[in-house]
């Protein structure tokens, strides 16, 4: 694939997706001697208090619009204290920009707000960075799901975050290798063959089965915009996965474009003893709770609980090591990575608003040591301060990631 290609399909990705902080050094202290007995002046524990002063912003959407963000944020915030401080940005965020401008502005109208972490990065974030910057040049912002022209971030944030959907093409086809796939289902439809994204994965995705000696397989599925619905697209999916079990046997991964094919797929899979590398957006929440009949009420963002429940059942029908998903979602590794980084960036232990390094470690903390970073190439044109984000797969037999060659 060309890098003309690979450019435009990142750019394109944007489209469907919906200066120092650093703290002043306390002078060193006067070493105590056997006559000194007065108490230290406020004056002179003020440089001390000043250091640890700060806090961080974090602004995501509403639980209907962004759940694992939001709770993700709830998170931090229960763990930090009032160190974070959140904000939502509205559910109709595309034309009520103005809005998000406004959430962003009052984060950092409190001047102890050193970094504002945004995920999602919805139309607006750009301009609501440059309003900030009007009075608060020195505000670092860390902006994950980039939504707007990646060039235009790259300028206005200090860190950009996107999820690696291209490398899926490699990944998901290595993984079903390693779960025993001989055959590999594709579910799309014309409408997202459409998309550059979608299609440059595709294309990967066959080149890596051919190189695996894994057949791939287009099955064209209904659009659930069409006249069938949602409900008509995923009575296909539950009808035609048996078929094809019955075709190809039960070493046949399968994998669908569409967000609201996930759950049948899920199912289908679960009970053919098939199986399935990924959902379409990588997550322990995404298809999974509905599918198995998992209650998630009070435990919205707890990973971890996510992840047993499901291995238990998976583990009641020999599934565990046939199905996966990454063992973060990558939305929720963008807020806390994020947050992570501004800590490190506002105590000083960061060289520069940049550094690439210390964001890929915290982004292992956050979501794994498999986790990687790549940094974005557009036109020929390296952002160094653009990260693809690519997360690690969780084996729910052993309860350790994957380790991948791909």
């Amino acid at each position: 694939m060309s890098k003309k290609l690979i450019c435009l399909v990142l750019a394109l990705i944007m489209a469907f997706t919906v200066v120092g902080c650093r703290a002043t050094e306390a002078p060193a202290a006067e070493p105590a001697t056997e006559t000194a007995t007065e108490p230290a002046t406020d004056a002179a524990a003020a440089p001390e208090a000043e250091k640890a002063t700060y806090k961080i912003g974090i602004i995501t959407g509403t639980v209907s619009q962004g759940e694992e963000e939001f709770q993700q944020a709830q998170n931090m915030k229960a763990k930090y204290g009032d160190m974070i401080v959140t904000a939502t940005y509205p559910d109709n965020f595309s034309t009520e920009t103005e809005t998000t401008i406004a959430q962003v502005v009052g984060l950092a109208s409190d001047p102890e707000v050193k970094a504002i972490v945004f995920v999602q990065a919805v139309p607006g974030a750009a301009a609501a960075i440059d309003k900030v910057r009007e009075t608060r040049p020195e505000m670092l912002f860390v902006c994950g799901v980039i939504a707007e022209d990646p060039a235009v971030m790259a300028s206005k944030a200090d860190i950009c975050l996107l999820a690696d959907e291209l490398t899926m093409g490699d990944t998901l086809p290595a993984l079903a290798a390693q779960m025993g796939a001989k055959t590999y289902i594709h579910y799309s439809f014309a409408r997202h063959l459409s998309y550059a994204t979608i299609a440059a994965r595709r294309l990967k995705m066959i080149d890596a089965c051919e190189k695996l000696g894994i057949e791939f397989v287009d099955v064209t599925a209904p659009d659930p915009t069409g006249d069938a619905g949602v409900a008509g697209a995923q009575q296909f999916i539950l009808e035609d996965v048996p078929q094809q079990v019955a075709k190809y046997g039960k070493d046949t991964a399968f994998f669908s474009t569409n967000c609201a094919m996930q759950e049948p797929l899920i199912r289908s899979v679960a009970e053919q003893g098939a199986i399935y590398p990924q959902q379409c957006c990588p997550s322990p929440y995404h298809g999974y709770p509905a599918a198995l009949g998992i209650d998630v009420t009070g435990h919205e963002g707890d990973v971890e609980y996510m992840l047993a429940s499901i291995k238990e059942k998976l583990d009641a029908n020999g599934q565990a090591a046939r199905m996966s998903t990454w063992t973060t979602p990558v939305n929720m590794a963008m807020v806390e990575g994020g947050v992570l980084y501004a800590i490190e960036f506002c105590e000083g232990r960061t060289n520069g608003r940049i550094d690439a390094a210390v964001l890929e470690t915290c982004f292992k903390t956050a979501a794994g040591e498999g986790c990687k970073l790549t940094t974005f190439n557009e036109g020929g044109v390296t952002l160094d301060n653009f990260f693809m984000v690519m997360g690690e797969y969780y084996n729910f037999a052993t309860q350790a990631p994957y380790v991948l060659e791909f």
